[in-house]
């Protein structure tokens, strides 16, 4: 059994099919958990709808970078008031991304710093996003050291790695570990304690190989997995248990 850890089916590419899809994705596929952050406002509404919907899904709310000019005190309030919600487990996706907003780092860090502040009010673990700015993601998040979480798509170093571990975060891996071009994850892999590692597709983008460039689903989780599996020596089925195991662990399921 799978448990996707990170998964935007509140993303208009699901419009067409959504129940359709989520309503046979656990029978059909072995994905077991499941959850949805949200963006901003309206797809963390959304993320807590679906996971209203399905028994098997779950919800976090938050503010992408992408979104960080439209993010006020009143967006705050609004997480502050979903994340009471019982399938609410976590903040996320927050973070920063310096690819495609590099002239909005200010708002963007202002808008990190404060959800990460929520976070720590609510006692919530938090879901990253990290694009071209680790060093900055790493130099914010040590001024807040009681606050712990995972890095969504970990793109960094081994060296980075290390250190988010020795912190206590978890590092997440999606369909990207195997793309060609990805030479340095298996030294990432290595790096990381096999109790700190989960995967996920972020659905609807990412998809792996050989369905790159195509919309991805919770079903494309076996060929991450298999990839990891690969890359430590160990079979498929011992690292979908250990991943789901991890998974409920972290979010507290």
């Amino acid at each position: 059994m799978y448990f996707d850890t990170h998964a935007h089916y509140d993303d208009a590419a699901f419009g067409p099919d959504r129940d359709e899809l989520l309503g046979t994705l656990l029978p059909r596929s072995g994905v077991e958990l499941v959850v949805n952050p949200g963006c901003n406002a309206e797809s963390s509404r959304m993320a807590v709808q679906l996971a209203e919907r399905y028994h098997y899904f779950y919800a976090a709310v938050g503010f992408h970078p992408s979104d960080a000019a439209d993010f006020t005190e009143e967006s705050a309030a609004l997480l502050r008031e979903l994340a009471g919600h019982p399938k609410v487990q976590a903040i996320g996706e927050i973070g920063l991304d310096y690819y495609h907003g590099a002239d909005t780092v200010a708002a963007q860090q202002r808008c990190f710093r404060r959800q990460l502040e929520l976070a720590r009010e609510l006692g919530k673990p938090v879901i990253v996003h990290d694009r071209e700015a680790h060093k900055d993601c790493l130099d914010i998040l040590a001024e807040y050291p009681d606050v712990r979480g995972v890095f969504h798509c970990y793109s960094g170093s081994a060296e980075m790695a290390k250190e988010l571990v020795r912190r206590g975060w978890h590092l997440s891996f999606t369909g990207a570990i195997t793309f060609k071009n990805a030479r340095r994850v298996p030294e990432v892999i290595a790096a990381v304690p096999p109790e700190k590692i989960m995967i996920e597709t972020d659905a609807p983008y990412l998809a792996p190989v050989p369905h790159r460039g195509r919309r991805n689903d919770s079903t494309k989780l076996p060929l991450i997995a298999g990839r990891i599996a690969e890359i430590l020596g160990t079979t498929l089925e011992e690292v979908a248990a250990l991943t789901l195991e991890n998974g409920k662990r972290f979010f507290g399921i």
